[in-house]
Order: C-alpha cells, then structure tokens, then sequence
C-alpha cells in the first residue's frame, strides 16, 4: 500500500538534521523550563519531554499525566519552540491536543500493538498534526508499517518514523539493537517518508550517543531525537541515556553532515564492478543449492535426517575464521552462512517429503 504523505512542515526539516530535544520525562515545572531555556539557548526549535511513563514494572515514576501538559505550554510561550510528547491512548490524544502539543510521537509498545494503534487512528482522524512512530519493540518491519498505514488512512498525512533500535533478551553494547537494515529497507520502500534516529534509546548510555548521530548523518536520516536533561544524573527516569543542552550543542556542532544529492558518476564504474560480483554471487549460491538438492535426495534414499548438527556446526566455525581472516566481522559471517543453511534445510525438506 501506498502511503499519502505531505511534509512534517517542522523546523530544519529541509536542512538535516532536524533535531527535538528534551528529557525523558517532565518531572517538574521547574526541571521543565530549565531544560527548555537551556535548548532554546542552543539553537533548539523542538521540545520533547514525556508526560505519560509508564515503565516495564510498576513502581517507577510513570509520568505527572496531565498536570505537566501546562508546563509544555509555558515552554512554547517563552522560549518559542514547538512541543512534543508521546501519547498511548485516546484520552492522552484528547489532552495533548486540548493543550496545544505540537508533535506526537507513538511509543515502541504501542506501535507493536494494532489495536492499540487503531484506537490512536481512530482518535485522530481530522486532525492535521505531525505523528511520528517509533519502530516496533521487535524488529517486525511489517508491523512498523502497518502502524503508519492505520494512521494514513485516518487522514494523518504528516507522517514520521523513529528509529529506536530493537529489543533482544542478549544485550552488549546497546540498549537495543540498531539493526540498520530494517529502517533502510523502510527508507527504499518509502522514500519521502522522513526518519529520525533515537540515539539515546538505542544506545541507553551518553557516551554512544554522538557516534550514533553520526553514525544516522552518514546512513543519511533525516533527523534526531535525543532526551537532554538539565541534570542527567539526578533524572527520575532513564538518567543514564540523557545529556545536557551543552553536551548535545557540542555534539551536533561535530556532526558530518554528508550530501546525499552530488553527482555520482566518480563511483559508476566501482558500482558496475558490485553488479557484476554480485550476478557472480547469484551463480554461486545457485550452483551450491544444486549440490544441496543432491545431498537432499541422497539423504532420502539413505533414509538421513536432513539437519546433521556436527557438519553445520563446523560450517559455522570454519567460515567465522575464514571471514576475520577476509576483513569481516564473524558475526556477519556466521549470519550469511545461518540464512544459507536455512534456505539449504527448507530445500533438502521439500526433497525427502515429496
């Protein structure tokens, strides 16, 4: 399905990156308008503080709900910039809108929910307001679209994405995984539709945050969401992932910002050598699938089970090695050789059972 996107028509839009600020959660009028004077100095034009928090387990601060809705308003009025929360219900669409919020954005927990999602579309159907959603918690890129489909055809036109990263029971250095393909493979879907990356989230600790907008500048997203506090260390919620105004001055004043419109007839050449390794590829994996048929149909006539665990395990071992001596990382290597076999089980299955 097509999507029937207009611009955001937000500020630095046209400029890369757009950037919203704030901290994770508004805790106090006071807190509030510090970290919003403190942006606006900076140059920020885009305010974002959560209003409504509700943890992974009950007992946390989960938000001051309505009541910090007029501290978003005192902060539009003084400091001029425009406003952002996260909404997760109808009755949260009804109050940000009845206070004026500027910018909506759809939470990772939500957004994998479509009746969530549908309550939230159905609320806002007449409304021209911009809507950003944040990936899915899993990485399920249908799901993520989905979500933007439900809004569509709600009328909501102004449509955004936020990538946040994706859970995982086995973390390392991040909070979520980035998974770059997955909002990559969104982009070629859906060209005009603008995507911000959320480094604070994925990372889920300052010190990862300026290679991660850097890293979102040269994969050429369009914008940043960062939560920046007045005082990270002493933040009710997330204190970890959040910096201050000055910190992320100083990042965004570091950022490469490459372009993505100059000619690329220097590199042709190098492109057409990639067509031609990978048509090279393309043969290979073919000409391997054929031995596979073969090892499957001897399998069956032998009577073998198709998935031997001790050859794909050496398959595995040898390739990890073969790769870091090639200049590859044995986890991309592992991961090839993983879809391969897959693809070669589901062959050699469809053999022995026919």
């Amino acid at each position: 399905m097509e999507l029937l996107l207009q611009p955001l028509g937000l500020p630095g839009e046209e400029e890369r990156p757009m950037v919203i600020a704030g901290p994770c959660s508004a805790e106090t009028e006071e807190q509030v308008m510090s970290a919003a004077r403190g942006l606006a100095v900076k140059g920020c034009r885009m305010f974002r503080a959560g209003v409504w928090k509700p943890r992974t387990k009950p007992g946390g601060f989960e938000g001051n709900g309505e009541k910090a809705l007029p501290w978003l308003q005192r902060v539009k009025e003084e400091t001029g910039m425009l406003t952002a929360t996260e909404v997760a219900t109808p009755e949260h669409v009804e109050l940000a809108l009845k206070y004026g919020v500027d910018i909506l954005w759809i939470g990772a927990r939500t957004s994998a929910n479509p009746f969530a999602v549908q309550a939230l579309a159905d609320a806002l159907k007449g409304v021209d307001i911009p809507l950003l959603v944040k990936n899915p918690v899993n990485p399920d890129i249908e799901l993520w679209i989905g979500a933007l489909e439900r809004f569509n055809n709600a009328g909501i036109k102004r449509l955004g994405v936020i990538h946040r990263g994706f859970s995982a029971y086995d973390k390392k250095i991040y909070r979520n995984l980035p998974m770059w393909h997955i909002p990559i493979e969104l982009h070629r879907r859906y060209p005009s539709l603008p995507i911000l990356c959320d480094p604070s989230h994925i990372g889920g600790r300052r010190d990862l945050i300026a290679p991660l907008c850097q890293q979102a500048m040269d994969m050429g997203f369009d914008g940043l969401i960062v939560e920046a506090h007045c005082n990270p260390d002493e933040a009710w919620s997330d204190a970890s992932q959040q910096i201050t105004p000055d910190v992320l001055a100083y990042i965004l004043s570091l950022l490469v910002v490459r372009s993505e419109t100059v000619t690329t007839e220097n590199i042709t050449g190098l492109r057409q050598q990639i067509d031609e390794l990978d048509d090279q590829l393309m043969n290979l994996l073919s000409k391997r699938m054929r031995v596979c048929r073969e090892i499957g149909q001897y399998k069956k006539e032998h009577n073998m089970t198709v998935v031997q665990a001790g050859r794909y395990n050496d398959i595995l071992s040898r390739r990890g090695v073969q790769g870091s001596l090639c200049g590859m990382s044995p986890e991309f290597t592992t991961h090839i050789f993983e879809l391969i076999h897959e693809e070669s089980v589901r062959q050699q299955i469809e053999i022995v059972n026919r």
